[in-house]
């Protein structure tokens, strides 16, 4: 089981500066050095290339664009195969009601239950209603990873209408709930912290360097 805290997403796509396996094993080091419980990680040469680094749990994706379908993490047994093999102790994996490019959900869900028996599963989702499907489908855990970035949630984030959604989630489901999507504050944090979710993944405000590199400039572009 996850335990209760920060859980740090060490992720940096080929396009970006940091992309490196090696990079991202130091990023979850220095995670683990700040009080992290977990991480977050993309691919199976990233997971391997942390565990090698640090002995903390790690929910494992694989990024993957499939032509039919807009459906990117995790999105079939190919990407959970790899995610077996790299040993991490939660697979997640895209639980929202976008069409998918080969398996069900439910084949999905399944094929892991059967395959890895003692890896858990996380679901990430963008509305209370794929909440709901996924705490029926049986998921470990339920995560608002995905809110703004599916077509039919575009716009809205995790924290506005101070965070009715994640309370939303919170009162619909008996999954534990992972808050994840633009925590970017430690006064965020502390505030879904208090909402009761079982732990929170916060990215980009801790790993990406570029992204934070912009809000600063934009803070100042908005002030003058």
């Amino acid at each position: 089981m996850l335990p209760q805290g920060l859980i740090v997403s060490c992720q940096a796509l080929p396009e970006e500066p940091l992309h490196s396996s090696f990079i991202m094993s130091k990023m979850a080091l220095a995670a683990y050095q700040g009080g992290a419980v977990g991480i977050r990680a993309n691919s199976i040469e990233d997971i391997v290339a942390i565990r090698k680094e640090i002995n903390l749990p790690v929910i494992g994706i694989v990024k993957r664009d499939y032509t039919n379908s807009s459906v990117f993490i995790t999105a079939t047994s190919k990407e959970v195969n790899e995610l077996i093999e790299s040993g991490c102790e939660v697979i997640a994996l895209d639980a929202t009601k976008q069409k998918r490019p080969k398996e069900s959900l439910e084949e999905l869900v399944k094929y892991i239950r059967e395959k890895a028996p003692g890896i858990e599963i996380m679901a990430d989702i963008s509305t209370t209603e794929e909440a709901i499907y996924a705490d029926q489908l049986g998921f470990d855990y339920i995560g608002t990873t995905l809110r703004g970035y599916t077509s039919y949630t575009k716009g809205h984030i995790l924290y506005e209408n101070d965070f009715e959604f994640l309370k939303e989630v919170l009162n619909q489901v008996n999954t534990k709930v992972i808050a994840e999507g633009n925590v970017i504050t430690p006064e965020m944090y502390k505030k879904v912290s208090e909402l009761g979710v079982h732990c929170t993944v916060v990215g980009g405000a801790i790993t990406r360097p570029k992204q934070i590199t912009e809000r600063f400039v934009e803070a100042v572009k908005n002030h003058s």
